[in-house]
């Protein structure tokens, strides 16, 4: 009788539609596709240490258990999250045991960046001694987040989040098992898809939520308005404070410098739509200004420091249209990194140079020993010469050669900033010129 209380519950979508198989994965065509380096690794018939870096949902357990089944391996799990070296420890004693009976272990970890140093190091002598074979997932840059070690001894292979296409691919599969009795407009795919941004598990939660609330309404055909009103579809994935994060700030920098708008806007857009900190990004936009355009364009510094004032004014949403209107004109303004590339070689060269005095007719004199040693004896005030220019003298201090630092482009106020240098050393060359003739003559 008690078996007629008994019931299994259904599994989530994601786990009933987990592949069994290397060939029904659903995306990664770049290594597991005919004579790519996953493939090669199957085919082998020896499993190596690897990484698996990427983004959320794209595959990389499902791939960790797919290795173990292929190569006949027992499979240990570990999350870096709720693990530490006494979890680690405990799982080399099992394989240990599982060697004994002839059987080789994979050891996976999941989000292995999260272990700190001392936890990494733990695995390293298993790994050497081949006791296990060493598979850690990562959504962040194993460069920076994994020993260097234990990073030697293991391949990295970067997993992609899936194309629209194979979230196509994915819901035919699921309504081929599940969902046989919806039927989705295309629209309203368009929208799944859009809120999952590539990444396969929140796609398959968001199709199973679909089936909740479709199967209560008694609702069998998907339109985007249901969509919309029966799911709570969250911001796009955005890691802020991983590579993710970065590449995007770097896309919207580059963007501005290329000088292009509508790509500026796209990354900016992205950004705020990801929940980014628009105090960030306006201080970056300042920064943009400065770097890429500085004196080319002294408007767009202005403009960008106003952006930023109007948001913490405004905040969100209203602000960001401050934020958005800069960008455009920071990607349109007339660019320049003259002034950022002579700060750099200055900075470079007073860090190495030794310390110069400073001439004496350019020294502060507030005292009259001061004067009498001659501080700023024979300073020339530029007021008071031709053109507001004293022709010929020296603001170096003494020994220093011309460095060059800044050199104006030829584009914006800066091609007007380069002819008055051209004319103002015209000038210099005039007045050494006669000093060196009256020299001679006298």
């Amino acid at each position: 009788m008690d078996d007629l209380f008994k019931t299994e519950p259904a599994p989530p979508l994601a786990e009933a539609l987990r592949p069994r198989t290397i060939d029904e994965v659903i995306g990664q065509s770049h290594l597991l596709g005919p004579g790519k380096p996953l493939n090669l690794v199957f085919k082998s018939g020896k499993p190596h240490s690897m990484i698996l870096w990427g983004p959320p949902g794209v595959g990389k357990t499902t791939l960790a258990r797919l290795t173990a089944h292929a190569f006949d391996c027992e499979f240990i799990a570990l999350s870096a999250v709720l693990s530490g070296v006494k979890d680690i420890r405990a799982a080399v004693e099992q394989a240990e045991q599982y060697l004994a009976r002839g059987k080789h272990t994979i050891l996976f970890i999941d989000e292995i960046h999260r272990f700190n140093k001392s936890q990494q190091d733990a695995l390293l002598p298993f790994v050497e001694s081949g006791l296990v074979t060493l598979i850690g997932a990562t959504t962040e840059n194993p460069s920076f987040e994994v020993n260097s070690a234990l990073l030697s001894r293991s391949q990295v292979y970067v997993l992609k989040a899936l194309s629209d296409e194979e979230m196509r691919q994915l819901l035919k599969r699921a309504q081929e098992r599940v969902l046989q009795h919806l039927a989705f407009d295309e629209i309203a795919v368009d929208t799944l898809i859009g809120y999952a941004d590539g990444d396969a598990r929140r796609f398959l939660n968001l199709l199973e939520q679909t089936k909740t609330s479709a199967d209560t309404s008694g609702v069998t055909r998907i339109t985007k308005d249901f969509v919309e009103n029966a799911l709570t579809l969250n911001a796009r994935r955005f890691d802020k404070g991983g590579d993710n994060f970065y590449d995007q700030i770097s896309a919207l920098h580059k963007s501005v410098r290329g000088s292009h708008p509508d790509a500026a806007l796209y990354w900016l857009c992205r950004m705020l739509d990801g929940g980014a900190d628009a105090k960030y990004l306006s201080r970056r936009i300042v920064r943009m200004a400065w770097e890429d355009i500085g004196l080319a364009d002294p408007r767009a510094l202005q403009i960008a420091n106003d952006a930023a004032t109007t948001y913490e004014r405004l905040g969100s949403p209203e602000g960001e249209l401050a934020l958005g209107q800069a960008v455009i004109y920071l990607a349109i303004a007339a660019k320049s990194n003259a002034g950022y590339n002579a700060f750099n070689a200055a900075m470079a060269f007073v860090k190495k140079d030794k310390s110069r005095e400073v001439p004496v007719h350019l020294r502060n004199a507030p005292t009259k020993l001061m004067k009498e040693l001659g501080y700023g004896h024979a300073y020339r005030y530029a007021h008071d010469e031709p053109h507001a220019y004293a022709a010929g003298e020296t603001y170096l201090p003494d020994g220093m050669p011309e460095p060059g630092w800044y050199q104006p482009v030829p584009r914006g106020v800066e091609s007007k900033v380069a002819e008055k240098l051209a004319f103002l050393r015209g000038l210099d060359e005039d007045a050494r010129g006669e000093s060196g003739a009256g020299d001679k003559g006298g």
